[in-house]
């Protein structure tokens, strides 16, 4: 723990750049609240959103817009304390079985316990494509901006400018990649303690409701969806890949803060990994 200790104050500074985006919006603009019965605020004029979770509800907002292709940024503050039981979902998806999604999923903690930042890749209705992760900082202290970049060759997940995961166009060896079905974001804030904390050992404290997680500064450079066709505000991101120091930054995050890789799983892959393993981190 100390090695990392000393790794983490020499490197952390160079990793943590900022992600500047090309049109910050305002939440009344980009998003409609669609569950929680008043449990999702927007907040600040637009600038702040909050979800909040209870024993009766949780909540969630999703985007008014679609997009088929996009590189979108949003800055959350988790749910604080003990957040055991609790999920704060935050994801890209289609609808119906044979769904696309791109995930984040924040799973929640006893106090003094690391957030498990949870990442899935849905393709055609396909997921189990699971890769778990500590963070390198608390991320209920404050605000750190969480980034998708979803192009015809890859998706990229970053933190704070950082990538910890890239998912490449492996179509050349049979596997699906999301390319035609438009996507909407996705956020919400509910109670997982069947599965989340523990595999399900530890149990929601409700003495800690209402548990609450707040957004602000989302960004987007995005194709949009309408009328059966995308429109894009600028192309330069549908061909962008990770460059070597960005390369090497993911290979960092992966050797030191990954948890849980499905292409490393031989147990649950008996008969051999996925054949998008030999292609995608």
């Amino acid at each position: 723990m100390g090695s990392r200790s000393f790794m983490l104050a020499l490197i952390v500074p160079i990793l943590t750049i900022s992600f500047i985006t090309t049109a910050v919006a305002n939440f009344y603009q980009d998003f409609d609240i669609t569950w929680g019965d008043g449990r999702a605020k927007i907040l600040n004029n637009g600038k702040l959103l909050t979800l909040s979770l209870d024993k009766a509800s949780g909540s969630g907002f999703q985007s008014k817009n679609e997009y088929l292709f996009a590189k979108i940024d949003m800055q959350l503050k988790l749910v604080p304390g003990n957040s055991a039981g609790t999920v704060t979902a935050y994801y890209l998806s289609s609808q119906g079985p044979t769904h696309d999604e791109i995930d984040y999923e924040f799973l929640g903690n006893l106090s003094g316990d690391p957030y498990i930042l949870h990442t899935n890749v849905f393709t055609q209705g396909k997921g189990n494509r699971e890769q778990q992760f500590y963070l390198w900082f608390d991320p209920t202290a404050d605000f750190h901006t969480y980034s998708i970049l979803w192009n015809p060759q890859r998706i990229i997940f970053s933190v704070d400018g950082t990538p910890i995961r890239e998912f490449k166009n492996s179509e050349s060896i049979g596997v699906p990649y999301p390319k035609n079905q438009p996507m909407r974001i996705y956020s919400s804030l509910w109670n997982a303690d069947d599965w989340a904390t523990r595999g399900g050992l530890v149990k929601t404290d409700w003495t800690q409701a209402p548990f609450t997680a707040s957004y602000q500064n989302f960004g987007s450079d995005a194709c949009v969806w309408s009328s059966g066709s995308s429109s894009c505000n600028s192309s330069t991101w549908l061909n962008e890949e990770l460059d070597a120091a960005e390369q090497e930054r993911l290979q960092w995050v992966q050797k030191n803060y990954m948890i849980y890789n499905y292409c490393t799983d031989s147990k649950r892959f008996p008969q051999g990994f996925p054949p998008e393993c030999t292609n995608s981190a």
